[in-house]
């Protein structure tokens, strides 16, 4: 059996500026299983430093809080669930995202779905490392038809209760995009202009690098560096699903830890999915959660649903294959003026 580690590379969105600029502060910390870069441009050394503590104070209560298997709240909320048990005194926090979550969910026709917790622990993506394993096609199967949903919570006052103790919340394809919403309000509230924040690829900018907006790089899935750039305005966040974060061979056949909710099987022929969101309350949520959809869709359906989900700039990489919306094409630009070569481009409405 052949185990495979895979480490998120940072430069899935990396930095393409110069970070020699004494204006620069920059600090790398590792949380939420990943790294995580803060940049604040032309503030004072130690005003940095505070904002930077504070933000990953604020990281860390999130891991501890929304961890889908180390001992967290959510940990203890999917214990009271698989026991038939109300679980009470739930935080208004965890309440409202699991509401928020729950719409998305719906928006999304359950593609995007964080209630199949069984099924990702039973593809082994619930630890830090995983084995290849080989898949039973009757408990996949099983697993599928016990139709867990966000639906099946009720929630009232601070207690959630679930009709179904299969649901079992997974915040992964989440909880980043939520944290950088969180980052930006400490941010704003210590009047810093000008900041990058970087959660393993999941990326927000606030304010600009300099005279210049803050540039990054789209990862090549396929190999060590980035495939194209895009400048991030004030406000804007970027994020991609990737079938090279976290993933094991079996056979030759790739399985990576984005599993389709409807086949229980995790995508395979997708490369990645990258979305870049507009400014708005919830734009580090949206980048985390909207590329998944997309990702898991069949390619006959993805118009439709970035449609629905009001996804206007987007750009999935397959074998040979790169689809954006027009929007996404007169943002990014490729690095390698062979890929628009060795690739066919469809550049949809």
């Amino acid at each position: 059996m052949r185990f495979i580690k895979f480490f998120f590379i940072v430069l899935g969105f990396s930095f393409l500026q110069s970070c020699s600029n004494p204006s620069l502060y920059q600090s790398k910390h590792y949380v939420f299983g990943t790294i995580v870069d803060i940049s604040i441009y032309g503030e004072d050394e130690k005003k940095a430093e505070k904002v930077t503590k504070a933000v990953l104070e604020e990281f860390t209560r999130l891991h501890n809080s929304l961890h889908a298997w180390e001992k967290s709240d959510l940990t203890d909320l999917n214990e009271s669930i698989s026991k038939n048990k109300p679980y009470k005194n739930a935080s208004s926090e965890l309440i409202e995202i699991i509401k928020n979550a729950r719409e998305l969910e719906r928006a999304s026709n359950h593609l995007f779905n964080p209630a199949i917790g069984e099924l990702i622990n039973y593809w082994g993506f619930h630890q830090n490392e995983f084995n290849s394993m080989h898949p039973n096609q009757l408990k996949i199967k099983n697993l599928v038809a016990r139709g867990p949903s966000l639906d099946q919570l009720h929630i009232s006052g601070s207690t959630i209760k679930s009709t179904n103790p299969h649901v079992k919340i997974d915040l992964g394809g989440y909880a980043k995009g939520y944290a950088l919403d969180q980052a930006s309000k400490i941010i704003h509230e210590h009047h810093i202009k000008n900041a990058l924040i970087n959660i393993g690829g999941n990326i927000m900018a606030i304010g600009k690098h300099g005279n210049k907006p803050w540039r990054v790089g789209i990862q090549d899935p396929r190999g060590a560096q980035a495939i194209a750039k895009v400048d991030l305005l004030d406000g804007w966040a970027i994020g991609t699903s990737g079938d090279y974060q976290r993933y094991f061979i079996n056979d030759g056949k790739r399985y990576c830890h984005l599993i389709h909710p409807f086949t229980g099987y995790p995508v395979q022929g997708v490369y990645s999915a990258t979305v870049l969101i507009e400014p708005s309350q919830n734009a580090g949520t949206l980048s985390d959660v909207l590329s998944k959809p997309l990702f898991i869709s069949k390619k006959e359906d993805r118009k439709d649903i970035a449609k629905k989900l009001r996804i206007y700039h987007y750009l999935i990489i397959e074998d040979k294959h790169i689809s954006m919306t027009k929007a996404m094409a007169d943002k990014i630009q490729f690095l390698n003026p062979n890929t628009q070569k060795n690739n066919q481009i469809e550049i949809t409405l």
